[in-house]
This record gives C-alpha cells, sequence and structure tokens, in this order.
C-alpha cells in the first residue's frame, strides 16, 4: 500500500516537471538575446522571398548580409566565383572584375528567379568608384583616366565619349562591345563604337529610316543566312521566289524591306 504522503507527492512532482520545461522553453525563445533577436529580426526586416536559387539560405540571412552594412558581395562571390557558365562567356565575363553584385541584382522579388535590374549607369560608378579610391590614393592621373584604365583591365578599349544625345555623362564612358560583341547584327561594318547610334535603354533606332525598296545595295547592311552558302539556296530558296539564276548577294530579287519573310510574288514564307 503506498503512504498517502507518496501519493500527494506524485502530483507535485510533475507539475514541477511541466513547469520546470515550459519555463526552459520560455528561456530559450525569449530570454536568450541573440535567439530572440536573430527571430524577429528575420521576421520583421526580411523584404519578400528569396528566388528559388537561393531560397536554401531563407533562415540564414548572414549567409549573405552583414549587420548594419546589408549585403555583402565578398560573401556573393565566395559562393559565385568559380561560375565558369557565367565567367566564360564574352557578354558575362566582366563579372569577374566587378565586386557590386546587388547594384544590378535583386533578391527578395519572389521564388521564380533573381531579377537582374541592368543600370549602366551603376555599372559605370563602379568604375568611377574605382577611380575616385586610385585618385585619392595621390595618383597624378585625372579620373577619366583612371576610369579607362580601368576599362582596359577589363578588356574595354578605351573610347572617345560618343556624341549621343540619349546616353548619360556616365554612360559614355562605357563600352558597348565589352558585353555585346556577340549580338552585332552590322557583323562589324560600322565600327566598335556603338554608342554613335544606339543607347541603353533600346537597341531599335527611333529615327532610323529603311533605304528605298528600290536600292540594290542590300548587302552593304544585311548579311545572308549561313542555308544560303548551302545547297539549300538553288534547291529551296531560288525555286520557292521563281528567281533560277539570282546570286546570294542579290537579296533585292527575292526579299521585300518589309520583312526577310516577305518574298516578292510569294508573300510571307518561313522556311529557316
Amino acid at each position: 500500500m503506498v503512504p498517502v504522503t507518496g501519493m500527494r507527492t506524485r502530483p507535485l512532482v510533475i507539475i514541477a516537471l511541466v513547469f520546470t520545461t515550459v519555463a526552459g522553453a520560455a528561456v530559450l525563445l525569449f530570454g536568450v538575446p541573440e535567439l530572440r533577436a536573430a527571430a524577429l529580426w528575420r521576421k520583421q526586416v526580411s523584404p519578400g522571398a528569396l528566388s528559388a536559387g537561393h531560397s536554401f539560405l531563407a533562415s540564414d540571412c548572414a549567409q549573405c548580409h552583414t549587420p548594419i552594412a546589408g549585403p555583402d558581395p565578398v560573401k556573393c562571390i565566395s559562393c559565385h566565383a568559380n561560375d565558369r557558365a557565367l565567367l566564360g562567356r564574352q557578354p558575362t565575363s566582366f563579372h569577374a572584375n566587378i565586386g557590386a553584385c546587388a547594384d544590378c541584382h535583386r533578391e527578395h522579388r519572389g521564388p521564380v528567379t533573381i531579377r537582374t535590374a541592368m543600370n549602366h549607369e551603376a555599372l559605370a560608378a563602379i568604375g568611377e568608384r574605382r577611380a575616385h579610391r586610385a585618385s585619392a590614393a595621390g595618383t597624378p592621373e585625372t579620373l577619366r583616366e583612371r576610369f579607362l584604365s580601368w576599362q582596359h583591365r577589363l578588356g574595354m578599349p578605351a573610347l572617345p565619349a560618343a556624341a549621343n544625345p540619349r546616353l548619360t555623362r556616365a554612360e559614355t564612358a562605357l563600352d558597348c562591345r565589352t558585353c555585346h560583341a556577340t549580338r552585332d547584327l552590322h557583323a562589324g561594318l560600322f565600327g566598335r563604337d556603338c554608342a554613335q547610334c544606339h543607347a541603353t535603354a533600346q537597341w531599335t533606332l527611333p529615327e532610323f529610316r529603311h533605304p528605298s525598296p528600290r536600292s540594290l545595295e542590300c548587302a552593304q547592311c544585311h548579311q545572308a543566312p549561313p542555308s544560303h552558302y548551302m545547297e539549300h539556296f538553288r534547291m529551296i530558296s531560288m525555286r520557292i521566289a521563281g528567281e533560277h539564276s539570282a546570286r546570294v548577294e542579290q537579296c533585292y530579287l527575292c526579299h521585300q524591306t518589309t520583312a526577310w519573310n516577305d518574298i516578292r510574288s510569294v508573300g510571307y514564307y518561313k522556311h529557316h
């Protein structure tokens, strides 16, 4: 038979254990300043969901951020420095020398993908900041000379400022071909200074007017597709247009200025 005192003590022990457990959890959640601050900080200051590629870092802000300073490019580089697919392509190889990721790449914009807000002025500003630091170090060169020297280290030839009213002062210091050479539809015929005609907002030129449809010098600007230099040109293209003696450079015999696929006497025909 259990003594009466033992029966009275057992509920008290259970109550004491429950109280101790609850109190311990409360201390962990609310009594330790570091844990409480981290939990509240993540919940209250997060501007939104991370991209799919960075979603695994959602509960570890310190992987990308430094307290007070914000996103730390050194931490970005520690993960992306060996991205051969990025650094091995001509249009994106300049990332190896930038070190200011958050100026263009925006996170916390949703789970689909990281947003790239391409800002040419921000890219130019990176070079200017480096030039300012070099100038403050006591170098006798001017700011622009230091900036162009930085461009040269990125593989950007020093070009004169373009006389284009649609470019800002900072944008004129950039060499478009550093990133866009692989998209040069002019095949180098118009030189290297894209900024003489193009702006950073869009490639198209609102003031451009195509030469007369009666022009016979199409090859000055347009290059025929590879199929025109193969048997495909004789067996397919010439037969469709009904020009059995046409030469590749005689674009005007088959094509119209409305669109490349608008074939004379045939209409719209897509065969490439």
